[in-house]
């Protein structure tokens, strides 16, 4: 086995980001999966917050409403260019087939597209967050 083949599919997989690579010939079979902590949170003054409310038997009660989710691990992007408006807003309707957002994924722009119409309830991502597959983005209104 080549270690610097090996070298060479570690730095293709941090330069793009990937997490899992998996990679076969007749001779040989390579398997990587990267693990690494998600990026710091940026820092916003976050308004004060009671406890969360607690549903009967004393669980965390979950918010009420769909979410659409990430259909893969990327960045997730409000709008198209940082000086455009964001794609949607807390309260703004959309109808199935409107764009949510962008998640770049190798270096690609994939739009978020709502399978849904309704009310946008929380977007539950910030702008130029990571995102991992199947991750809540937006919930809609009950």
């Amino acid at each position: 086995m080549d270690i610097e083949k090996i070298r060479t599919l570690i730095a293709l997989m941090e330069e793009s980001e990937l997490v899992n690579l998996e990679i076969s010939s007749d001779d040989e079979h390579i398997s990587l999966t990267r693990h690494y902590d998600a990026p710091a949170p940026t820092m916003m003054a976050a308004p004060a917050a009671g406890p969360a409310p607690v549903a009967a038997e004393g669980k965390p009660a979950t918010k009420a409403g769909s979410v659409e989710t990430s259909p893969m691990v990327g960045v997730y992007y409000s709008a198209p260019s940082p000086n455009d408006p964001p794609f949607i807003k807390v309260g703004q309707k959309v109808q199935a087939g409107d764009t949510l957002g962008i998640i770049e994924a190798m270096k690609i722009m994939n739009p978020l597209e709502a399978t849904q119409s309704g009310v946008i309830d929380e977007i539950l991502v910030n702008n130029s967050e990571v995102v991992q597959f199947g991750q809540p983005v937006v919930r809609y209104k009950a």
